[in-house]
């Protein structure tokens, strides 16, 4: 059904819209998913803490499997819609990747609001998330929205738009952190919190619709990955292609240690000795985002003067000493001192997706960007389950361990900007073109 609504002649998608601003689609999407989380983990964490007599470890272990379950659910359907998504981008036009995905998280919490409104069981939030996946859940629409920043900006200024956009995320995230605690209060466990979340997203999927502009590129006749395997470009220089793997590889690691901190970070500031309300854990989720406003300025100050690898790798160091830090957390002024550690860690994510970008021709963006986010929700589910694992065994003894390991496996990804970085001053890459 969604793809039917979305689904229509592209010529309807390149005619309507006056605005090219991207901001605004940000924005409201943010607050609006920001809401839908901080209530679905409230909502989850006291449905557990019932079913298990008061003990917070345990709600904790059951809450870290709930959220398991359904990320692996979520990558999976996202997995499966990835295919008729991309050609139903080929067909109607790039708006189709930011409209299937905002109606499925419509969608999705409509079920949370089923689940708080009739006291069904949490198992019916999986069907939910099976929606959200089909419809391309997050992946389908970050990499819309990167691939249309792309299409928007030129090549000079791209690092700066893509870090715009995160830095809009971000802000936005702010905003929803610091009201969502208070939103939750206004009445029945959340459901006004809900409500409001889902008025936001559907105030985005209007935009989307009706105000927002797409730039028109060339026609592609199979907009796929078959590019990035052909032969290597004739002449002396070295393919591209190299420098692909160099770069999503660098992301994935850097997002496997960094996701599977915070998800467990989400649940951490729940228990003693933090034993964080709603206020405090909308506190904590608005310093978490206000990384992405600390990391635009530094982008903004410092993008004219340094280099993206330089960038990037003051990024990761940020992310993965304020991580350590983070380990020791047993006092919350501890955790905003390592949030304030962690002021550039936002940088390495939208830096590297800037540089890829520029290797890719205009007509790789969609796919290849779609294929990356899915790629990376995919090393989420796996960072999920390690940390998952790790974590409700650390808990007697040390439960900041996942924190040293995350920072650990973020540091990692130092190795392959590295390497990009002296094979490229070597070698300097020339774009993969379409026909390549």
């Amino acid at each position: 059904m969604l793809v039917y609504i979305v689904c229509c002649p592209p010529t309807v998608y390149s005619m309507g819209g006056c605005v090219s601003l991207l901001e605004p689609l940000v924005v409201l999407h943010t607050v609006g998913t920001s809401f839908f989380e901080m209530a679905q983990t409230l909502v989850v964490y006291n449905r557990t803490l019932e079913l298990s007599d008061g003990q917070s470890d345990a709600a904790q272990a059951l809450s870290m499997r709930f959220f398991l379950f359904q990320s692996i659910i979520l990558t999976s359907c996202a997995l499966l819609s990835m295919v008729p998504t991309n050609r139903l981008a080929a067909r109607c036009g790039d708006r189709a990747r930011l409209l299937c995905p905002q109606m499925g998280s419509v969608l999705g919490m409509g079920f949370l609001l089923a689940v708080l409104l009739l006291r069904l069981p949490l198992e019916v939030l999986y069907v939910g998330a099976a929606l959200h996946g089909l419809s391309g859940w997050a992946p389908g629409f970050w990499s819309g929205v990167v691939a249309l920043a792309s299409l928007q900006s030129d090549r000079g200024r791209r690092t700066l738009k893509i870090n715009t956009i995160d830095f809009c995320r971000g802000a936005a995230g702010v905003v929803g952190g610091l009201l969502s605690g208070y939103v939750y209060r206004l009445g029945q466990c959340g459901v006004a919190l809900v409500v409001t979340a889902m008025f936001l997203v559907a105030t985005s999927i209007l935009y989307s619709t009706f105000l927002l502009s797409f730039p028109q590129r060339p026609p592609s006749p199979a907009e796929d990955l078959q590019p990035l395997l052909g032969q290597q470009s004739p002449g002396s220089q070295p393919s591209p292609r190299a420098a692909v793997v160099l770069v999503a590889a660098a992301l994935v690691l850097f997002d496997v240690g960094m996701y599977g901190a915070e998800s467990v970070l989400a649940l951490y500031v729940l228990k003693p000795p933090l034993s964080w309300d709603s206020v405090w854990a909308g506190y904590g989720s608005a310093a978490t985002q206000a990384m992405y406003l600390s990391s635009f300025l530094a982008v903004l100050a410092l993008s004219s003067r340094l280099e993206d690898t330089a960038l990037i790798l003051l990024g990761i160091v940020s992310n993965c000493t304020g991580m350590a830090i983070m380990a020791f957390a047993t006092h919350s002024w501890v955790y905003f001192m390592a949030r304030a550690v962690m002021m550039f860690a936002c940088v390495p994510m939208p830096t590297l997706k800037a540089q890829l970008s520029k290797i890719l021709d205009a007509q790789q963006y969609g796919c290849v960007f779609g294929w990356l986010q899915l790629a990376l929700s995919v090393s989420n589910v796996a960072s999920t389950a390690f940390f998952t694992l790790i974590y409700p065994l650390s808990l007697t003894w040390n439960s900041g361990l996942c924190f040293l390991l995350s920072s650990a496996i973020s540091y990692c990804s130092i190795i392959p900007v590295l390497y990009l970085n002296s094979r490229s001053i070597r070698n300097p890459y020339v774009a993969l073109s379409g026909d390549e």
